[in-house]
């Protein structure tokens, strides 16, 4: 019966997106001089969306279609962690400076996010230097520190786990038509989902009797329990 949003998924997808939205590659000639230099677009969706419509333009020829290289991403799996959990009831708690309120929250249930990066390319070099400037970075993990709960003030370090790299070749046609090259890179978020948070007022005075002048008792006079 208590309502609470923390927008944590869209979260986790801002913080794997941001990873991956300054690649940019290079095209040479054969003398070594600079031709072209591109960043790679990057967004949320599915693969199989990409190709729909990239098979509209099969040669990629159109000026207001599909682009390449390209990458998308999506979330493919969700699953509990149970080596991750804490004791349950154990609460994280803040006070306030400004208005002298304690905020208190459960720890949060443990989850792992899987996703999906989908590098497309029309050529086989493209798609290697965008590998190459992600493999270096995830040894096999990245680390970084994310804002989830806006009320604690809340930063959690979330390792960003790369599983694995495959390579496929969507075509169409003969085997010497090329069409387009996916690679399709696998992560694991080590991410946390965060209950909500209860605000009570900090106790600051307390009342209670105290009596000044009692009869002292030598504990020595005390008769030994039997």
């Amino acid at each position: 019966g208590n309502k609470f949003y923390h927008q944590t998924t869209r979260r986790y997808v801002a913080l794997f997106g941001t990873l991956f939205n300054d690649i940019i590659i290079e095209r040479k000639d054969n003398s070594g001089q600079l031709i072209q230099s591109m960043k790679v677009p990057i967004h949320y969706a599915p693969m199989e969306k990409i190709l729909a419509k990239i098979e509209q333009d099969p040669g990629l020829n159109n000026p207001t279609g599909m682009t390449l290289p390209r990458m998308s991403f999506e979330i493919v799996n969700m699953n509990f962690a149970p080596e991750r959990k804490l004791t349950s009831l154990t609460k994280n708690t803040r006070v306030s400076d400004t208005n002298d309120i304690q905020s208190s929250q459960f720890v949060p249930a443990p989850y792992d996010i899987e996703f999906q990066l989908n590098i497309m390319t029309k050529h086989t070099e493209d798609g290697l230097k965008i590998i190459e400037q992600i493999m270096p970075f995830f040894k096999p993990d990245f680390t970084a520190s994310v804002k989830l709960v806006d009320d604690m003030d809340l930063y959690v370090d979330v390792p960003v786990i790369m599983n694995n790299i495959t390579m496929s070749d969507e075509y169409e046609g003969d085997f010497t038509t090329r069409r387009v090259l996916n690679w399709s890179l696998s992560f694991t978020i080590k991410g946390y989902y965060f209950g909500p948070v209860t605000n009570k007022k900090v106790i600051k005075f307390v009342e209670t009797q105290t009596y000044e002048d009692l009869p002292f008792v030598n504990p020595a006079d005390q008769p030994a329990l039997q």
